[in-house]
């Protein structure tokens, strides 16, 4: 279990941790947090799910969920076509000419990403949390297992940045993220309609549909969010972006404290943020953070969370053959310095 906040804890980086957190329970240097759970041995055994060999894709397009309602600065895929010799673009370009005749054409483009706006992992380094990590009566921005703002995450007025030295995406690419995930849906509760889901009514939900979560599980939820995204073809409003679909309840202590103790790799969900805003209503703002699931997760625990998932036609399947578990691939790209990634998640059943 975690040291409280005040129990000393041996660091180059910090003289105690947050009360609720495990830094240093997998090395004083670790950088990708709850994947550690995901052992040899636990990757075998989620290979045993694979009993047809289908595959489902579990990524929205990545031009969705469509123009910038959802989070302003975050924008679609920009693709271009660079020019070649006289002009010429690079699309149904010649590339060799021999006997008078053309005998090589080539298509060639680039993209500009932003790397969170549609499916997506959240590296360690997308969120910190002030915190007195050496108890000198200051708080500093710290991030998972005590790396530190402007020294291991740095923005573009800082040396050598922007970009993360530590936390970056790239070391949960190098652990390949592969086990068994684990399905729960919310969805054929709550339909469209927004809702707080705190740990009485997931436990409720798990327990009716028999979904059990063991240690080294990527957790997955199903809200249907991303189907709706899929059906508005790139054109969703704010009410559905923001006011529709289940989240989960960030405010509640015992969801946070199960999330932990469950021992899930991974927290995924089809939905924006898998939390609700806890800015929503007034009572809310005064009592807690924005996020707080991402600050337990992210920050805490070492838990990366993955956002905008499609995850409905595999929900379907799993439904109608009584089962809740699969084999989970998804490891995100591998850019070093990166809060985040898009990436193609695909399960097989």
């Amino acid at each position: 279990m975690p040291n409280g906040a005040g129990e000393k804890v041996s660091s180059r980086r910090w003289t105690r941790r947050p009360e609720h957190s495990n830094w240093g329970d997998f090395g004083e240097n670790d950088q990708i947090g709850r994947l550690n759970l995901i052992t040899p041995e636990r990757r075998k055994k989620a290979a045993e799910e694979i009993k047809e060999g289908l595959a489902f894709c579990l990524s929205l397009p990545l031009n969705l969920p469509g123009g910038n309602l959802l989070v302003a600065q975050r924008h679609p895929p920009v693709r271009k076509i660079e020019p070649r010799n006289e002009g010429h673009h690079f699309v149904n370009f010649p590339l060799r000419f021999e006997n008078e005749h053309w005998t090589d054409i080539c298509c060639d483009d680039a993209v500009t990403l932003w790397t969170q706006y549609s499916t997506q992992w959240d590296a360690l380094s997308h969120i910190a949390e002030p915190f007195d990590l050496d108890e000198d009566g200051v708080d500093e921005i710290v991030y998972y297992n005590g790396y530190r703002a402007s020294i291991d995450i740095l923005g573009p007025d800082d040396p050598g940045g922007p970009g993360a030295r530590n936390l970056g995406i790239e070391h949960m690419a190098e652990s390949c993220v592969q086990g068994r995930g684990v399905l729960v849906d919310l969805f054929a509760r709550h339909g469209v309609k927004r809702a707080f889901v705190g740990y009485d009514e997931l436990m409720r939900i798990m327990e009716a549909d028999k979904v059990v979560v063991e240690t080294g599980d990527m957790f997955c939820i199903h809200t249907g969010w991303s189907r709706a995204v899929m059906d508005r073809m790139g054109n969703p409003d704010v009410d559905l972006l923001h006011n529709s679909h289940a989240v989960l309840d960030g405010a509640d202590e015992r969801l946070l404290r199960w999330i932990d103790e469950s021992g899930l790799s991974v927290l995924i969900a089809d939905n924006f943020a898998v939390e609700g805003f806890q800015t929503e209503s007034a009572q809310r703002r005064q009592r807690f953070p924005g996020l707080p699931i991402h600050r337990r997760c992210i920050v805490e625990l070492g838990i990366h969370l993955g956002e905008l998932w499609y995850l409905t036609e595999l929900n379907n399947w799993l439904k109608a053959h009584k089962r809740s578990r699969f084999f989970l691939t998804a490891p995100p790209l591998r850019l070093p310095g990166s809060f985040g990634s898009p990436m193609t998640p695909v399960a097989t059943v």
